[in-house]
């Protein structure tokens, strides 16, 4: 099976489940993700601002934030590329590429001051191998920190017996 093939295969699988069901599922994995002994002890965590069908990470960012986190959150700058920029709070959040919202708070450049990265996903493999949205943005930023641990997120449903991967792509650490 190929890229486009597992995509579609995930995209009608998320289509069997509702906003709401898709917001329960979501509770357990934040919660697992709030614990997790990498969060806790994470001092600068990457996260994403999630899309309605992904592992809804809304409640986790404002939570790390009150915890006085320094939370970064990429931003869509051309085709191809993202920008790291510091959450500043909800208010900071404007609607960016692809109706996505995203950080208006600094450039964050000290990439290697980053001790966590959260990153989704349309589908992962217990190798860590991970499927994205076919634009390549995630694997281009994370090449570039080479030693940062990566968590990829995703509902069970997406997990699948073998990501095709080529070379470009980066694995995770480990998959919730």
């Amino acid at each position: 099976m190929n890229k486009p093939e597992l995509r579609h295969i995930i995209r009608e699988r998320k289509r069997q489940y509702s906003s709401q069901q898709l917001e329960m599922l979501s509770l357990s994995i934040i919660e697992r993700l709030s614990q997790h002994p990498k969060v806790r002890s994470a001092n600068t965590i990457l996260l994403y601002y999630s899309l309605p069908d992904e592992v809804n990470t809304h409640s986790l960012i404002k939570k790390l934030f009150k915890e006085n986190k320094t939370i970064l959150l990429p931003k869509v700058v051309s085709d191809g590329n993202m920008e790291i920029r510091v959450y500043t709070g909800e208010d900071s959040l404007v609607k960016g590429a692809f109706q996505i919202m995203e950080p208006s708070g600094p450039l964050y450049i000290k990439y290697d001051t980053i001790d966590l990265a959260i990153i989704p996903g349309m589908s992962f493999d217990k190798r860590g191998n991970r499927l994205g949205r076919g634009k390549g943005y995630y694997d281009r930023f994370l090449i570039r920190v080479p030693s940062l641990y990566k968590i990829g997120v995703c509902f069970d449903f997406q997990k699948t017996e073998n990501v095709p991967c080529e070379l470009t792509d980066v694995t995770m650490n480990e998959v919730l």
